[in-house]
């Protein structure tokens, strides 16, 4: 089976920031997505960057093709400033985290349409409880490099789950982990880690498989952490949690953007990749999605240890000549502000400790915080 990726000679940018739409008064989720997309149709005219989600209570705002950082938020800021205001006349803020503290998933309803009511005739109790956002990166790559960098990236998969770790509590309870979500999401069929093919014609061999088993209808349905995105011919990173604020938004997309444009470079200079095993790859990603920030990470196949905050220091100082070369410095350097001010599922519990458990505090900071 061929499947055409067009690919990108730049190493352009798109971002997707999903979002939840929760109540001004209970905090509790809202099924308003319909009404605040006419709503902001009526006032501002068709809006192709305002998309529809599996669930009714989500909105997801999604950049143009962008160059940098800079671009890609200015394109958010833009649609921000249009759909805020909506949700406001509706009783509704966004709420960017990756779970809601205390939602019911028996009371969230699924956006109409054919391929969201098969997912869950499908996955029934698995994707029923889906209530998780999180933000997607999209980098432009050429064909020929895009299944190593898919394996590569994994290496790093833990640094940007435990930076946007946002997920800590699932229905009114704290979970223990910094990402609940993370583990929420791997549940679905083709959701989770990538399989690390070297070429692509081993990826279009497994999609054929798919295919012809029934297990996709659409090559897009491999729900992948790190996926090729052929459509667009770039590389999607959908590891991180929803994020509440700009200045981390800035720091996640920088550093993924750059983190990509350094394989393609050692690529094109004739290095071969780094890749782990597939079990330190999964184990990596379990202890950043429990420990977040504190987790210590496997390095390489000799199984060498490290703390995920250390190792993030050392990886900006190398990431740092690419930064300057996408005009992301600053951006990038914001990912030392996550690690002294607090990840978001730090600033959480916090939260809930200084109000006695109170989740609807919780809710509270996060949408004081966007």
């Amino acid at each position: 089976m061929a499947i055409d990726f067009s690919g990108s000679p730049a190493h352009t940018l798109g971002v997707e920031w999903e979002f939840a739409l929760v109540d001004h008064t209970s905090r509790d989720l809202v099924n308003a997505a319909a009404e605040l997309f006419d709503l902001v149709t009526a006032t501002h005219g068709p809006q192709p960057r305002l998309h529809k989600e599996l669930l009714l209570n989500t909105v997801e705002l999604v950049t143009g093709i962008c160059q940098n950082t800079d671009e890609a938020i200015a394109d958010l800021v833009d649609l921000l400033a249009k759909v805020r205001p909506a949700a406001a006349t509706l009783g509704v803020d966004l709420f960017g985290a990756g779970t809601h503290p205390f939602a019911a998933w028996s009371e969230q309803l699924i956006t109409p349409g054919k391929r969201y009511e098969e997912l869950m005739t499908r996955t029934q109790w698995w994707g029923q409880q889906m209530l998780i956002w999180g933000v997607h990166v999209h980098v432009g790559i050429r064909p020929e490099q895009v299944m190593p960098v898919v394996s590569a990236l994994l290496n790093w998969h833990p640094h940007l789950q435990a930076l946007s770790a946002s997920s800590p509590v699932w229905a009114g309870h704290d979970t223990g982990y910094a990402s609940n979500r993370a583990m929420m999401f791997q549940q679905l069929p083709t959701a989770g880690l990538p399989f690390q093919f070297d070429t692509w014609p081993e990826f279009e061999a497994y999609a054929e498989d798919l295919l012809t088993t029934g297990v996709i209808d659409e090559v897009d349905e491999i729900r992948w952490d790190v996926r090729p995105a052929p459509k667009t011919g770039t590389v999607e990173v959908r590891i991180c949690d929803g994020v509440s604020t700009l200045w981390e938004l800035r720091a996640l997309v920088a550093l993924t953007h750059c983190l990509v444009v350094d394989l393609c470079d050692r690529l094109a200079a004739g290095e071969t990749l780094p890749t782990l095993p597939p079990w330190h790859v999964q184990e990596n990603k379990w202890r950043a999605a429990r420990y977040g920030l504190d987790a210590w990470i496997i390095l390489d196949s000799s199984s060498h240890e490290r703390l995920l905050r250390d190792d993030l220091t050392e990886l900006l100082d190398r990431l740092e000549p690419v930064a300057e070369r996408l005009a992301c410095s600053e951006d990038l350097a914001l990912v030392h502000e996550i690690v002294r001010l607090g990840a978001s599922y730090q600033r959480q519990r916090a939260v809930a400790a200084d109000h006695d458990g109170d989740l609807v505090a919780v809710v509270d900071s996060i949408v004081r915080e966007l």
